[in-house]
Parts: structure tokens; sequence; C-alpha cells
């Protein structure tokens, strides 16, 4: 299931990092051992966005400017979505970075039909590589038409689907069709418009530092059903967890597919649709090192 957690800004102009997966990953971390239950505090089956709204650039950073930010949680395991919004909305005032946000309602997307083909679009970078301690080899560049970038992508999802335990072995081997074809008209364009798709971002990992290259990019995966249906909602490559890797369909109606999820702060009146911003296609946050 994917839910949007709308919250209200209250002190617009206030601005984030470019890359801010990490202040995200931290909170929300915070959030899942401050609830107490031990089965989830290691728990790694959910992805979420970078926080998303009105936007503008300066040197500090995305400075937002709407009434109302979103942010996007997955995950296949409703209980676990469940106790993550408890924990967010017994929680009325949050800062994050500079920003002073408040949780006020929820809503579930719609799950769509997904079929062997489909072509998605990152609403957070893609991570191909896991570095070890003091190694540079995660922020190591890999052309995106090249074999080795659809052969990491499967490596770690085929990895993650044995490991979650939901599928048999003769499904595991069934699974063998997969291949990512990136959207090089997109990317070649980026190119000769001096802009980026692949930067270095920083994640945190049992308080270590690494630094990884992600990518932000359409591009259309072929692969079994229940191998989109797990990308879907669980992130595609490395770090998903800490939210990297968060894909959506591209060109899909994105105000059409939502309806009231259970979470809402009590007396809140919704702003009207415009004040939410949606991702576009390719959009990632600013970070360093152009691919």
């Amino acid at each position: 299931m994917r839910i949007r957690l709308i919250f209200s800004l209250k002190n617009k102009g206030a601005y984030l990092p470019f890359h801010h997966q990490y202040i995200l990953a931290q909170f929300l971390k915070g959030l899942i051992v401050k609830g107490g239950r031990e089965e989830f505090f290691n728990y790694n089956y959910f992805n979420f966005s970078g926080l998303k709204g009105q936007t503008k650039v300066s040197r500090s950073g995305l400075h937002y400017y709407s009434s109302l930010v979103t942010l996007v949680l997955s995950s296949p395991n409703e209980d676990f979505i469940d106790y993550l919004l408890e924990q967010v909305f017994a929680t009325p005032k949050i800062e994050l970075g500079n920003l002073v946000i408040s949780p006020e309602y929820t809503e579930q997307e719609t799950e769509p039909e997904l079929e062997t083909s489909n072509k998605f679009v990152c609403i957070s970078p893609l991570v191909l590589l896991t570095p070890s301690f003091n190694d540079e080899s995660g922020k190591r560049f890999i052309n995106p038409d090249s074999d080795e970038f659809s052969d990491l992508l499967y490596e770690s999802t085929l990895t993650r689907m044995e490991r979650s335990g939901w599928y048999s072995q003769e499904q595991m081997e069934s699974f063998y069709k997969f291949q990512v074809v990136p959207d090089m008209n997109y990317v070649n364009k980026l190119r000769e418009q001096q802009k980026k798709f692949a930067r270095i971002y920083s994640v945190y990992d049992m308080d270590v530092k690494y630094e990884v290259r992600g990518y932000t990019l359409p591009f259309t995966l072929y692969a079994a059903p229940e191998v989109q249906d797990f990308v879907f909602k669980c992130g595609l490559g490395a770090f998903t967890h800490k939210g990297f890797g968060m894909l959506d369909l591209a060109n899909h109606g994105h105000n059409q597919r939502t309806e009231p999820y259970k979470f809402k702060r009590e007396g809140f009146i919704p702003y009207k649709s415009h004040e939410r911003q949606k991702p576009q296609e390719g959009e990632g946050e600013q970070g360093t090192e152009e691919a």
C-alpha cells in the first residue's frame, strides 16, 4: 500500500537541503524505535519519497512555500504503515531541518494494475551500489544504458525478494526475466542542457556516513507482475528503507487515484487541492558531482 502523508507547513520559506532523504530517514527511524514494537526496529520493507511541495531554490537548499507538504510512504505491510502513522500523529510539532510541520491527514493511493512492462519515474534517487566502510565504490558512475546498470538492479531486487520469504522457490526461479531500459532521450536531453541526472548523496547506516551515487531518470522495467509490484511498494535498488529508489508510474493521472485513509487530525479542514505539488518526471533533489 502507498500512503500520502500530508503536513501543514508552519513557517513558509523555511528550507531543507537539496538532498534530505537522510533527514527523513533519521526522523522515521526515531519514530519506529519510539513506538516500542521491536519487530519493526529493523524492518526494511518500506520506502518513502522526498518531501514534496511548492519550492524555490537558493544556495541554502529548497525553500518551501506551499501551505501543505507531502511525504509518500509505501510498504506491503499495512500493520507497519499504521504503526508508523500512529507515531507521526502522536507528534503534533515536527522539526525537519529548518522546517516546522504538523501532520494533518492521509490519503491512500489506489493500486494500479501493473503489467509485465511499465514505465516508471524516480521520485527519490535510485542507488545501485552498497558501499563498505572507507570505500569509494558506491560513488562510481554506471552508464544507464549499460547491462551492468540493469544487472545490479536485478541482483539487488531478487536478493531482497528472496530474503522477504514471501515467494516460493518456484516463483523465485520464474523471475529470471528482468530488464531496466532507461529513457535515453530524456538522459541525452539533460546532458545537452548540462543538467544532472546522477549525483552524489549522503546516507547514514549504523551512524556511519557513506556517499553513494543516485540517479533520477525515467525508465521502463520489463519483469514479472510480482516483481513489478514488489519494487512499486518496496522501492528499487539499494537503501530503499532509507528513502532511495521510490518509483511512480509515468504519465499516471496523479490527482484521480487517491482515497481518504484512516489518519486525520481532528478538526482539520483540507486546503484546496492546488496547494499540493505533484512530483515531476525525473524529479530529484540537487547534489554534488555531475555524471
